[in-house]
């Protein structure tokens, strides 16, 4: 029972079980139809059984019943394993999802895995009340696609490891300097040109070594509708990034007109093939706000605003917008003096501000970076604070929507010991206990002020992770903890019990070698996952203060 993770909010347990056999049957009601397929379709994998579809809750006696209860919150559960069998209500199909979680990690590590290893075992789920919420509505998870392209088959792995632990924000990071990954019909140069570069820095932008082959990959529009459809189908809203004024290399080498073309060249560049902030970025026309806009229509269109409770959402960036190109440009400082615009900042608020009325006109609402908030915030902009909490705080006291996802904390690429043996090491020494005492709450916001932190997120951002093994890797066991972080009321970061948690881990790294995942050891790296000799970017020092 205290195996759990996310740790629920009340377990009682009781003294039996209820025995799954060839008999047992699950019972959906009409309206959690969806989480009794996912269920059934889970458990019939793992465990041989047939699991029948009960006609009514009563032919689920000894078996396993879904249903609703209006009384409960939108994401509520109730899981009660009595001498009936078993019982989930949500207060939502979305709350009985995440107890039919729950109950597969009761079930044991081995209900993870895609066939049964012994047909002739027992399954049993332990007599027990459980009744669990979470405690932020926003859990997410952001995954750069754009510096290492991941199969479409690796992302919807992705999304079931998310729902195993009860995520349901996935941030899809889809274009950047390195790389533009969404299929755009009526631009079709972005996946013809942007998609690929001809060769990849391998390791820090500091270190001398290149992967010399091409490296692409992108998601047609099909691809797309069906990773949405698929995240849909476990409660999880997928919200698109698509990168403005900045971050945007990839599309100006498909379409040079794009850039700052008098200052520079911008037919000679190609898609940006090593690391760090490019200085080339949109330029601030009338012709590239149309042609985003165009983006931005086929994008809206290919993740709809039902799709899940944060799918209105629509990521546009904002963030390392080096403004060079526009104080050399004298069509920037043309545009900045029609405005009636003080300086650079204010140009990029503008862009961003034009975005955040085309898209609420539509019944969308933009999320950046914190750096939209330099120049001033739109109106109607939520906000992602990565580079500590000042951010986030400024928002939520200007009565903006926030998500908390600081880069000291919540930055999955940051290495996570100090060991020489630690593959490519980036970042900040960041362990699975720092994680785990990570809170997205700032302690200087008001009740009120904190009611607008929608919630917090992780970021997986891809410079040195090639491949789906380095994603695991630098993801796990860490994000177990944040999920955590995310879903549980937990203490005060300094009073949380980090040995309890890991205890339960021990449990959890089974299910995790269930479901494949190559996390890193806690005893450290395996010799496969090192990566000797190729050079990160280490920063010292702890921190900044809440």
């Amino acid at each position: 029972m205290t195996e759990l993770i996310p740790a629920p909010r009340s377990v009682v347990a009781g003294s039996g079980e209820v025995r799954l056999t060839a008999r047992s049957r699950i019972y959906a009601s009409p309206e959690t139809e969806g989480a009794g397929h996912w269920l059934r379709t889970v458990l019939r994998q793992a465990t041989g059984l047939p699991l029948r579809e009960g006609r009514e809750l009563d032919d689920a006696e000894g078996g396993i019943g879904l249903q609703l209860d209006p009384r409960l919150g939108p994401e509520e559960y109730r899981l009660v394993s009595d001498s009936t069998g078993v019982l989930i209500e949500g207060g939502s199909e979305a709350g009985v999802f995440w107890g039919a979680q729950t109950l597969r990690q009761l079930l044991g590590p081995d209900a993870h895995r895609r066939a049964p290893l012994d047909r002739d075992r027992a399954w049993a789920v332990p007599h027990v009340t459980i009744e669990d919420a979470p405690r932020f509505r926003w859990r997410g998870l952001m995954l750069d696609v754009a510096r290492h392209f991941m199969p479409k088959e690796g992302v919807l792995r992705q999304l079931d490891l998310m729902a195993a632990h009860k995520l349901n924000v996935f941030h899809f990071h889809l274009t950047d300097d390195q790389g533009w990954r969404v299929e755009i019909k009526r631009y079709p140069k972005l996946t013809e040109t942007a998609s690929w570069r001809a060769r990849t820095k391998f390791g820090h932008r500091a270190s001398p070594l290149w992967d010399e082959k091409p490296h692409g990959g992108f998601y047609t529009q099909d691809d797309i509708r069906e990773i949405v459809a698929y995240a849909a189908e476990r409660h999880i809203s997928v919200v698109p990034e698509i990168d403005v004024p900045g971050h945007s290399q990839a599309a100006i080498a498909a379409y040079p007109e794009l850039g700052n073309t008098d200052v520079i060249d911008t037919t000679a560049l190609s898609v940006l093939d090593t690391w760090g902030i490019s200085a080339n970025v949109l330029a601030p026309t009338d012709n590239t706000l149309r042609f985003y806009e165009g983006v931005f229509e086929e994008v809206l269109e290919l993740f709809p605003a039902h799709a899940g409770e944060f799918s209105a959402f629509v990521h546009v960036g904002g963030d390392e917008c080096r403004k060079d190109q526009w104080r050399q440009s004298p069509a920037a400082q043309a545009r900045i003096r029609e405005l009636g615009l003080a300086d650079e900042d204010e140009l990029q608020a503008w862009f961003i501000a034009h975005f955040d009325t085309w898209l609420t006109a539509r019944g969308r609402r933009l999320i950046g970076w914190d750096e939209i908030l330099e120049g001033g915030l739109a109106e109607n902009a939520a906000v992602a604070s990565w580079r500590g909490y000042a951010g986030g705080v400024a928002a939520a006291q200007a009565g903006h929507d926030v998500v908390m996802c600081p880069e000291q904390y919540v930055y999955l690429d940051h290495r996570q010991a100090a060991g020489e043996d630690e593959p490519v090491p980036i970042g900040y020494v960041r362990t699975l206990e720092d994680v785990y005492r990570f809170e997205p709450v700032p302690q200087r916001l008001t009740e009120a002020e904190a009611r607008h932190v929608l919630g917090t997120q992780a970021n997986v951002w891809t410079e040195v992770m090639e491949s789906q093994e380095r994603v695991d890797y630098q993801s796990y066991p860490r994000l177990s903890a944040f999920a955590e972080v995310a879903w549980s009321s937990l203490p005060a970061p300094g009073e949380r019990d980090f040995a309890a948690f890991e205890r339960r881990m021990a449990v959890h790294y089974r299910r995790l070698d269930a479901l494949g995942v190559g996390y890193r050891p806690p005893t450290g790296p395996l010799p496969w996952q090192q990566r000797p000799g190729v050079l990160g970017r280490p920063i010292e020092g702890a921190p900044p203060n809440r």
